[in-house]
């Protein structure tokens, strides 16, 4: 009986209501995407950069992460392959050899990093060949190079070229040699744009003098979820003590992490504020609601309606209120956030200067949304919780009632 004549009451005026759930409507709606379109980007631009290199997890010898020197290469060791067939949590393991080179052709010269890496294991990964904008894909044992779209305009370089790398090898071994240009990569990321150059493992060990030799394994999990379930069996299974460093993506890139933080900080700010404008039309209505219905407060409490159903009623009133504003914002959110999560925003096709605006703090000026439940039961939440709040002030009214009184100021 109560939820009923909660629910009829909210309707008695139903221009304030509408008005009330209209602003709370969008007030979710906007809360909604901020926070889609913001996760949605920071999971675009992590993916760019980890999944589609660096991998979520990786294995170095101990101590290489500090220096990161093809010196600290160690042996292609059974033990750690082995893993994948062991882990269904683990989608592949990719062999790498890394160091820095000059690359030149002709009187253009740049430093690139140079990675050999097993192609098969490296496409599983990275999707490496569905990043190519020109020629074809590389093959084991092949020599050869792909290179980054950045690395080919810097040197002006196209695919059939030659591409010559002089660089400094296993434990000070001259490392030079000539190779062909395969294919042209496009990254998501700008900066891997900038310096990425491919070979195949068996070549970049030959190149680098150093047979048999990797410098890190990138580990390619099925799930990013399980990602600290995979690093602390990897941790377990291997000796971290004295032969090898097991890192996940948060620890070989803190400034990725911290930049995240920084950016969630702000967005939650501009939450906040939105939440308390919020707070302060529901309040509004809370306000007039109360003063309106003093008479009625005092004529139900003279008859004898006890003051905890009295302040039970109009709770749910409030809650109805909010719940029914925060219910309709979602609804609305739905098609917007979807429609933007297979449509995203390209900053890139808007202005060249917010491109290079963008791709100057690392990362691809596109921003899809997160389309995710959780994002859109936060609000029903946050809302549910501000109403209870501000439901506080008419119970308190209610209790200290005087029927008589109340009666009198109509």
């Amino acid at each position: 009986m109560l939820i009923k004549l909660a629910w009829r009451n909210i309707w008695r005026n139903k221009r304030r209501t509408l008005i009330t759930i209209t602003s709370i409507l969008f007030a979710v709606l906007l809360s909604s995407f901020m926070q889609s379109i913001q996760k949605g980007a920071w999971d675009r631009m992590v993916d760019n950069v980890v999944n589609f290199y660096f991998g979520y997890i990786q294995i170095h010898s101990k101590g290489y992460w500090e220096e990161q020197s093809i010196d600290k290469a160690f042996p292609m060791e059974s033990d750690i392959f082995s893993l994948t067939s062991e882990m269904p949590e683990i989608k592949t393991l990719v062999p790498r050899l890394e160091s820095f080179a000059l690359a030149a052709h002709g009187d253009n010269t740049i430093g690139a990093l140079v990675a050999g890496t097993d192609p098969i294991a490296e496409d599983v990964m990275s999707n490496l060949s569905t990043r190519l904008i020109a020629g074809s894909y590389f093959e084991k044992e092949e020599d050869a190079v792909i290179i980054a779209e950045g690395v080919a305009e810097n040197l002006e370089i196209k695919t059939g070229d030659t591409l010559v790398l002089i660089s400094q090898g296993y434990h000070g071994v001259n490392a030079a040699g000539k190779y062909p240009v395969k294919g042209i990569l496009k990254f998501g990321s700008p900066e891997l744009n900038k310096q990425m150059i491919y070979l195949p493992l068996k070549t970049a060990q030959k190149f680098y003098g150093a047979p048999g030799l990797l410098t890190s394994v990138a580990v390619a999990v099925t799930d990013k979820n399980e990602v600290k379930q995979v690093l602390s069996v990897l941790q377990s299974r291997l000796d971290t003590m004295s032969t090898y460093e097991v890192m996940d993506w948060q620890t070989l890139m803190p400034e990725l992490v911290q930049a995240r933080e920084v950016d969630s900080a702000g967005n939650v700010i501009i939450l906040i504020i939105l939440y308390i404008i919020i707070g302060f039309g529901i309040f509004g209505t809370i306000l007039m609601m109360t003063k309106e219905r003093t008479y009625e407060f005092g004529v139900l409490v003279a008859i004898g309606m006890k003051r905890f159903q009295m302040g039970l009623m109009v709770w749910l009133e409030i809650i109805f209120l909010g719940l029914t504003g925060a219910g309709a914002g979602i609804l609305a959110s739905i098609p917007l956030v979807g429609y933007f999560n297979v449509n995203p925003v390209d900053f890139s096709k808007i202005s060249e200067d917010m491109k290079d605006a963008y791709e100057k703090f690392g990362f691809e000026p596109v921003f899809p949304t997160a389309l995710e439940a959780g994002i859109f039961l936060q609000q029903a939440l946050v809302v549910l919780v501000i109403t209870s709040i501000l439901a506080i002030y008419p119970l308190l009214k209610i209790k200290s009632l005087k029927p008589v009184e109340a009666m009198r100021e109509n």
